[in-house]
């Protein structure tokens, strides 16, 4: 089934005056599958976080559509239903907390969709416990690291009981363990919960273990696939200013060398078992 399906999107932003206003989306078809993990791949400018802003009506076409479980996004009396469906997560967490306690803010968006207060502690508990932080409930969000406090972004929005999830750079100004933290998080939601991850980010590692990658370049959808299969084409993305991996990276690097060595090998385990295989025995 499908989640989110874009037809023939395109957008432009206002122009400045004087100024002709250039597409940031032109004519992306795509359909995102319920239950599946989607990253979403692109330099700045790309179109990436335009195309995640359509996603729960942030934005509004200018020309085509979006559906959302079959509600196009441009019917206004289905917007709370859409937005239900489908939530959110920026880049920076500081702008999505809005209490000063971190239960009450994961009970804020609910609080404002007319739940029963029973609903919504059920909601608060569950909320947190699948993101890791029941044990900061009474802490102050503002003493918690860029991870914690991205983590109980996500408990917010887990707290709506959406079916989607999506993630506009929410890893982009956290640390390695901070964002280690954040993937951890939203690879058990959608393997435990089936929640559909759409997760928009220009870091390469982050896409390694989804079900499908999809760049962007020039607001069109420039390749589409398995991480396998999108990283094995190094050329390729080099030619949308990309790089693969470091792992595809050092292959394809020893492959220019007479070496044959698998462009599919994407994690540090597999690029070391394929390294051992060809290297190993020689230096034994």
């Amino acid at each position: 089934m499908t989640m989110i399906e874009t037809k023939d999107l395109t957008f432009a932003y206002p122009a400045e005056e004087g100024k002709r206003s250039e597409p940031a989306l032109r004519g992306v078809s795509l359909g995102i599958e319920k239950g599946s993990f989607v990253v979403v791949l692109g330099h700045n400018g790309s179109g990436k976080s335009t195309l995640a802003k359509h996603m729960n009506a942030v934005l509004l076409p200018s020309g085509g559509a979006v559906y959302v479980e079959g509600m196009d996004t441009h019917n206004q009396a289905m917007l709370l239903e859409i937005r239900r469906r489908v939530g959110m997560v920026f880049q920076n967490p500081d702008n999505q907390i809005v209490a000063n306690v971190v239960e009450e803010d994961v009970a804020f968006a609910p609080e404002n969709l007319g739940v029963p207060p029973q609903e919504i502690r059920r909601r608060v508990d569950d909320a947190l416990e699948a993101v890791g932080m029941s044990d900061f409930a009474r802490h102050a969000p503002h003493l918690l690291s860029g991870g914690q406090k991205q983590r109980v972004a996500i408990a917010g929005v887990i707290a709506m009981e959406p079916e989607c999830i999506v993630l506009d750079e929410a890893t982009a100004m956290l640390d390695p363990h901070g964002r280690r933290e954040v993937l951890d998080t939203i690879h058990r939601l959608n393997r435990e919960r089936g929640m559909t991850v759409v997760l928009i980010t220009h870091h390469m590692a982050e896409a390694e273990e989804a079900d499908r990658v999809i760049v962007m370049n020039d607001g069109e959808a420039a390749m589409d696939g398995t991480p396998r299969e999108i990283f094995a084409q190094v050329e390729r993305l080099h030619e949308l200013g990309l790089a693969a991996p470091d792992t595809v990276e050092l292959m394809q690097r020893l492959n220019r060398q007479g070496e044959h060595l698998p462009l599919t090998a994407i994690t540090v385990e597999e690029c070391a078992d394929a390294l051992y295989r060809r290297f190993g025995a020689e230096g034994k």
